[in-house]
């Protein structure tokens, strides 16, 4: 008796202090969660650099020399274009923000003129002609006239308020220069540090495992970073494709501010799915400024955009790559986005790759090559490029 009771108290005693670190570990993650995105968000970036590294390496350039001139080059080649640019951006800037309560003005107007016809019998919204006949009558309409005196500013005070409380909400990270700042840095140092050297940090995370583990694991990572390198060629070309292309369509209907709104779309099309949505809405509205017609046009323009971006130029990027379902896809972004704000929606589609890989590998002992076949059928089997990681 007393040696079966000596063992539950020591298995009571493990559960608490198993119990105890998860509690710990969880308070040090919450606590560190900025820290830990950015450092992600840095690895992002240096997979992408020591791909070019390893270019530079057939040219018998050491990593040590080519990643930082990689990263010289698109600082130089984004300082370049921000100088050449950046005077009509600004100018167009300050025409969207001095335009866009006009355009939301209009939006309104418009909205409350077709209020007798589709739009108000999908709404049930009475109509102006319906509501005077009931005034001339005598007769109440109460709700339309109430919610007039309350909310005399109307559609633009409410959608400025809600983006407004949506900036505030979305974009905790941007609330200091200093902070902005540090990330920045921070970003900058790990992208240079592991593109330098990433056997070194592949190394030293199998070394913190079971030898047995080992080998499995080195396929795990480079599984991981063999998807993250093809997932972030695909986003980089896709912003460069969409910010053109859209630019061009802007200029091309005449919608006011079109640089600086083509360089937001390409700029939000690093955000899966819900950037292409938030990138329209501004341009829409502008559209509005001219005539609801351009509006339809500015909105069809778009959806052409994304559909051609959705059944063309995607496949083709990513036709060996880790196909993701998009409710999945809306569901982690959305969570990321409560949980983390801006900088855990900026990372929440390349987390959630790496933890189907993991999965997937990892756990279902799955070939990568057979991952990537999985996308179609009758694409040919190809050899595994996975590197083994040493031991």
């Amino acid at each position: 008796m007393n040696g079966s009771g000596m063992v539950r108290d020591k298995t009571a005693l493990r559960v608490v202090v198993l119990l105890a670190a998860m509690y710990v570990l969880l308070q040090l993650f919450w606590r560190t969660r900025s820290i830990i995105l950015t450092v992600f968000l840095g690895v992002l970036f240096a997979i992408a650099v020591s791909a070019g590294a390893d270019r530079l390496q057939k040219f018998r350039v050491p990593r040590a020399v080519g990643a930082p001139l990689i990263v010289l080059a698109f600082l130089g080649l984004l300082g370049g274009f921000v100088a050449w640019m950046g005077p009509t951006v600004r100018e167009q800037s300050t025409e969207l923000r001095t335009k866009l309560p006009e355009a939301l003005d209009k939006l309104e107007n418009w909205l409350e003129g077709q209020s007798g016809g589709v739009v108000g019998t999908v709404l049930g919204v009475p109509d102006p002609d319906s509501l005077a006949r009931a005034g001339r009558s005598g007769t109440q309409a109460p709700t339309v006239q109430v919610v007039t005196e309350k909310e005399p500013e109307g559609l633009r005070a409410r959608l400025t308020s809600q983006l407004s409380g949506a900036g505030r909400y979305f974009l905790p990270v941007l609330g200091s220069t200093l902070a902005v700042l540090a990330a920045v840095l921070l970003v900058l140092f790990v992208t240079l540090y592991v593109a330098v050297d990433p056997g070194l940090y592949q190394r030293g995370a199998l070394r913190l495992l079971p030898p047995q583990n080992r080998e499995r694991a080195g396929v795990v990572l480079g599984a991981i970073g063999a998807t993250l390198r093809k997932w972030l060629v695909t986003q980089f070309i896709a912003m460069i494709v969409i910010g053109v292309v859209t630019t061009g369509v802007l200029l091309a209907l005449d919608v006011r501010a079109a640089i600086p709104l083509g360089i937001l779309a390409g700029l939000l099309e690093f955000v899966p799915t819900l950037g292409p949505i938030l990138s329209a809405l501004p341009a829409i509205a502008m559209g509005f400024v001219d005539s609801p017609e351009k509006a339809l046009f500015v909105t069809l323009a778009y959806v052409a955009i994304q559909f051609l971006e959705n059944h063309i130029l995607i496949p083709i990027l990513m036709k060996e790559g880790l196909d993701l379902a998009p409710a999945l896809t809306i569901l982690v972004q959305a969570v990321m986005a409560i949980l983390f704000g801006f900088l855990g929606l900026l990372v929440a589609v390349p987390l959630l790759a790496v933890i189907v890989v993991c999965i997937r590998v990892g756990l279902l002992h799955e070939e990568p090559d057979v991952m990537s076949k999985d996308r179609s059928d009758e694409d040919a089997p190809t050899p595994s490029v996975v590197p083994q990681a040493s031991m």
